[in-house]
């Protein structure tokens, strides 16, 4: 492969810091948040309402709640992250295994990338903060929801002509098997991971070589 394309939650970083560190953080600090940063938080508010009229707040935490991949609410919820990153509230956990693999791949050339429902501004926040260390300088670059869902082959298929690499040549990881079905349909090889150890094709970035 010349490239690969990870997610995050469920792939390189556990899903409960997603459920149980980051949305909470969020979720708590929203409404505080928007008040203190009325500019910031306007032309994310208004998106909002117009997706779904009435109380903007009260629909973001709605959205939080259901877990909705919404790009307005991810932009949002990315700025909060930042404000506990820096804090030092918590670190972006990364498995020790999936840290590894990414620092080998990187010095054997592969040119790797980041596809997640989250912000990029949150990708980048995850992994710069990570207990693993400042892992940005391995990423070539970011992709999220603006790019489209991670469910449809397109997404992959804008995701491979940005790269610069014949889809045949990225390799896609992530622990949902929609995203998979939908980045070979665009000519990606994909590997379902499962860390339970169920019907993934691997349970760890250990069971792979580049």
């Amino acid at each position: 492969m010349k490239a690969i394309l990870t997610d995050i939650e469920g792939t390189t970083s556990s899903i409960a810091f997603v459920a149980d560190v980051l949305f909470p953080y969020a979720r708590a600090r929203l409404a505080d948040w928007v008040a203190a940063h009325p500019v910031k938080a306007a032309p994310i508010l208004a998106e909002v309402e117009a997706t779904e009229p009435g109380d903007p707040v009260t629909t973001l935490i709605r959205w939080i709640d259901e877990d909705r991949k919404a790009t307005p609410l991810k932009a949002l919820q990315g700025m909060i992250w930042a404000d506990g990153y820096r804090a030092g509230g918590f670190t972006g956990h990364v498995y020790p295994e999936a840290a590894a693999a990414l620092r080998r791949w990187h010095e054997a050339g592969v040119k790797l990338f980041v596809f997640s429902s989250g912000s990029i501004a949150a990708q980048k926040l995850l992994f710069g903060h990570s207990d693993m260390g400042d892992l940005t300088p391995l990423f070539s670059g970011y992709f999220d929801t603006t790019t489209g869902p991670k469910r449809e082959a397109a997404s992959y298929a804008a995701i491979a002509a940005a790269i610069g690499e014949a889809p045949g040549d990225i390799l896609f990881l992530s622990d949902t098997p929609e995203e998979i079905s939908a980045a070979r349909a665009a000519g990606m090889e994909a590997l379902l991971i499962d860390r339970t150890g169920g019907a993934g094709d691997i349970a760890t970035f250990d069971e792979m070589s580049a």
